[in-house]
């Protein structure tokens, strides 16, 4: 679903831009690792123009490396990854965002990216804001994009584990307990979320044993981890939380998001199913902008270009069902763009 009031919005968007952006392209940059963190990916408008294609691995990228940087409409995004990512997944997002003037700075959150998972879950949720407000201070005192950003007013993006970052950055409070409390409720219906890759239920014989170890595991790390998470970031000023990881959550929380905030749905999710996750935040936020929805997306949709040959199971859970779509990713790109267009406006 995406309105014709958002494209309207990024249309003037671009407008407003024109000026400065008549020429520009797509710049990238990499700045170094903040303390306990990973180096941060960075998409700007340019007016050098590629002369061939960026290659990140299997990524071919439309972008000049290390760039002059333009203004474009002086505000910043900060993309937060799911769980095992790298900025390259992300690139036709980020380079919407850059058409329209945003500059998109993506830190790689430690223990929980490409080449390292050791602290895949709440280890790592619990750090990921910090990491988004470092990547904001890092922006800050570089010498190319200090002069040229809006630092008061700053958006976030996150997608599935990252999709719980800018639930937190809205002022979502949650608990490795609550994780746990979910999982004792819905393990058979949302397995994949309290198990992750790690096994699946297929219908035989050790289904119950599955559940039985997964329950067993989820009680001996999270079950008397009651602590309430949060992050203060005053600079965020909109987020948009796409096929965001909910169940944690306490939904009181963001009955009051204390910013504007979006949510990206995919009816297909089978990774986070949406009646726990982002329907859930939907019946609790009566105040949040579904911005997109992809009735038939399954987790990994929203992603593009896509991972290539992931492992079995990964690909079960990230690869696009059948009969969706990927000719309406552009669309869902621009309602998010709009989103913050209209939202980071001082």
């Amino acid at each position: 679903m995406v309105s014709g009031r958002f494209r309207r919005l990024l249309a003037l968007a671009v407008l407003g831009t024109a000026a400065g952006l008549a020429s520009a392209a797509t710049g990238l940059t990499v700045l170094p690792a903040p303390p306990d963190s990973g180096p941060v990916t960075v998409f700007y408008p340019t007016s050098t123009v590629a002369a061939s294609k960026l290659q990140r691995g299997p990524f071919s990228i439309d972008a000049t490396l290390n760039a002059a940087p333009l203004r474009g409409n002086g505000h910043l995004v900060v993309m937060s990854h799911g769980s095992g990512g790298s900025p390259w997944p992300q690139a036709d997002l980020a380079q919407t965002l850059v058409n329209a003037g945003f500059t998109v700075a993506m830190p790689e959150h430690a223990g929980d990216n490409w080449h390292d998972m050791r602290d895949v879950g709440p280890a790592t949720w619990k750090h990921r804001p910090k990491e988004v407000s470092q990547a904001i201070d890092a922006m800050a005192a570089d010498a190319r994009f200090a002069p040229l950003l809006d630092f008061q007013h700053v958006g976030v993006y996150g997608m599935s584990a990252g999709g719980l970052t800018a639930l937190t950055l809205a002022g979502a409070r949650w608990s490795p307990a609550g994780l746990s409390k979910h999982c004792d409720a819905h393990l058979t219906e949302d397995f994949p979320t309290c198990v992750g890759l790690l096994t699946e239920l297929n219908g035989g014989p050790f289904d119950p044993l599955k559940r039985t170890i997964a329950t067993w595991i989820i009680h001996f790390k999270f079950a008397d981890d009651t602590a309430m998470q949060g992050w203060d970031e005053p600079r965020i000023k909109a987020a948009v939380a796409s096929v965001p990881m909910a169940a944690p959550v306490d939904m009181a929380s963001l009955a009051q998001p204390r910013i504007p905030l979006g949510l990206v749905r995919a009816g297909k999710d089978g990774w986070l199913a949406p009646p726990w996750h982002v329907d859930a935040v939907r019946a609790a936020c009566k105040g949040c902008t579904l911005v997109a929805d992809m009735p038939d997306g399954g987790h990994g949709s929203i992603l593009s270009p896509q991972p290539p040959d992931l492992p079995a199971r990964a690909a079960k859970l990230l690869n696009d069902p059948p009969g969706f779509d990927r000719g309406a990713l552009p669309g869902v790109y621009a309602a998010i763009t709009a989103f913050f267009v209209k939202n980071l406006a001082p």
